[in-house]
């Protein structure tokens, strides 16, 4: 069945061809980003809205710094995706941008989310998710040892008894957080079993949160944000999204896995397993499997993407976020064809959220797409119609160095990853460009073709008898 894209495409040539203007073909808007965040208490960097009365800072957005939004919240979150989805792209990226994220860390080994420069770091502001996300960079651009290994230890420092990590050290340990963690000690060549803190791994930390069998049977698989007393326990979207990629041993950039012939497999429950969240009844080998069971599921039932209710909204909006982490998840566990669908749908309806928020560019959604779109093996540099990559380069210092052009293996075909006929996609200009140049080729045969028609003809030949000089049907088509 063709696609909006391909109709699309096959209108605008007939346009050209007929030298009428070609239609404007861009992203039909969409709720904005801060309005599908998910409605979690969650504090991880990648999912917590910023506060509306946060102040900018005083200096303004550092030069090494990409994004032009405030970053007292995510600035080191959103350089260090930037960085590592720019190194996946073979971008050699500027300088001070790898030296403005190295000169966040504080001496302890720690990152905090963002200290203005000449700030002294306060550790109580220091996170683990900033900390993760920077490892997992520096560990892509390679060269940076001595500074990766001071954050892990730093990491290794402030684990929960319980196995887990909280988004600041001292509090309880969340899903997002230990997820994140578990990412980065990943990424640094770490083994989460043998980082342990009162004879609890990190992947003891992990399964606290998940729900086993003791749960209804629509949860089970999924993880909780944090056990509240008195609450019961209920599946978060972000959480089950973000952790999926540390269950299955993954870390950013998500690289190619053993792929599963089969869906991912259910919890199996025979009734009496369990007792519920925080004993461990998911076995870490079943982790990620009844995880990405729970989310294709909840994939499946949302239109192939996850929603998310947010605070004072009847209805729920999408959730970019959470359906990208759950695509780079599921690749990562095995499941690329699962995840094949997301993907699609991220391409055909995501670019509001990474291009047009309040403050333009959104660094840290843009290269999370740039990592989705690689994962499941589509075209960041034609993504739904957009060039993600280099929306990102655009959106900070210039870089060292970077490709010509994309990978020329990689689709050149506007929205040819979108299956669904009614999502969004809108034309490259480089597409359009291509597309004249054609329909130009084209004309000039045809006219060149009529010149020599034309010149073989005699002089009797050419000229028309009386009677049949106004029935202009009888001349060659391309003098019409």
């Amino acid at each position: 069945m063709p696609t909006a894209a391909r109709l699309g495409a096959a209108a605008l040539a007939g346009a050209l061809l007929a030298g009428a203007a070609a239609p404007a073909l861009a992203d039909t808007a969409t709720p904005s980003p801060s309005s599908s965040a998910p409605a979690s208490s969650s504090a991880s960097a990648s999912s917590a809205p910023a506060s509306s009365a946060s102040p900018s800072p005083s200096s303004g957005v550092p030069a090494g710094l990409y994004g032009k939004g405030d970053p007292q919240y995510d600035g080191v979150w959103r350089q260090s995706l930037a960085l590592i989805a720019l190194q996946q792209e073979k971008v050699e990226p500027a300088g001070a941008a790898v030296q403005w994220l190295l000169g966040q860390q504080c001496e302890d080994g720690g990152w905090p989310s963002y200290r203005a420069e000449g700030t002294p770091c306060t550790p109580a502001t220091e996170d683990t998710n900033a900390t993760s996300m920077a490892v997992q960079a520096l560990t892509a651009l390679g060269g940076h040892q001595q500074p990766v290994t001071r954050a892990t230890d730093w990491l290794r420092a402030h684990q929960n008894p319980d196995g887990s990590w909280a988004y600041n050290p001292g509090a309880p340990g969340d899903a997002n957080s230990t997820a994140v963690v578990l990412n980065g000690l990943l990424a640094a060549g770490l083994d989460p079993a043998s980082v342990s803190a009162g004879g609890r791994s990190g992947w003891d930390g992990l399964a606290s949160f998940q729900l086993g069998c003791a749960t209804p049977a629509d949860q089970r698989g999924a993880f909780l944000y944090q056990p509240a007393p008195g609450t019961p326990a209920a599946a978060d979207t972000i959480a089950s999204a973000q952790a999926l990629l540390a269950a299955a041993g993954g870390h950013l950039p998500v690289t190619t896995t053993d792929r599963k012939d089969a869906p991912p497999k259910a919890l199996a429950c025979d009734g009496g397993q369990g007792t519920g969240p925080g004993t461990g009844t998911v076995a870490h080998a079943d982790s990620a499997e009844a995880d990405a069971a729970w989310l294709t599921a909840r994939l499946a039932a949302d239109g192939q993407h996850l929603t998310a209710k947010t605070p004072g909204a009847d209805t729920p909006t999408p959730a970019y976020d959470s359906t990208a982490w759950t695509v780079l998840g599921l690749v990562a566990a095995g499941h690329p064809a699962e995840a094949a669908s997301a993907a699609d749908w991220l391409a055909g309806n995501a670019f509001p959220w990474a291009a047009q928020g309040k403050d333009g560019t959104n660094p840290a959604a843009t290269a999370t797409l740039v990592l989705t779109a690689r994962a499941a093996k589509l075209d960041p540099y034609n993504f739904g119609g957009a060039n993600l990559v280099q929306l990102l380069i655009d959106s900070g210092p210039k870089p060292e160095s970077a490709p010509a052009a994309g990978d020329p293996q990689a689709t050149r075909a506007p929205g040819s990853a979108i299956t669904e006929p009614d999502e969004n996609s809108g034309f490259s200009a480089g597409w359009l460009i291509g597309l004249a140049l054609a329909v130009g080729v084209v004309v000039v045969v045809l006219l060149s073709l009529n010149r020599r028609r034309q010149k073989a003809a005699s002089p009797a030949d050419s000229a028309p008898a009386p009677d049949a000089a106004a029935d202009t049907d009888d001349r060659p088509e391309q003098t019409r």
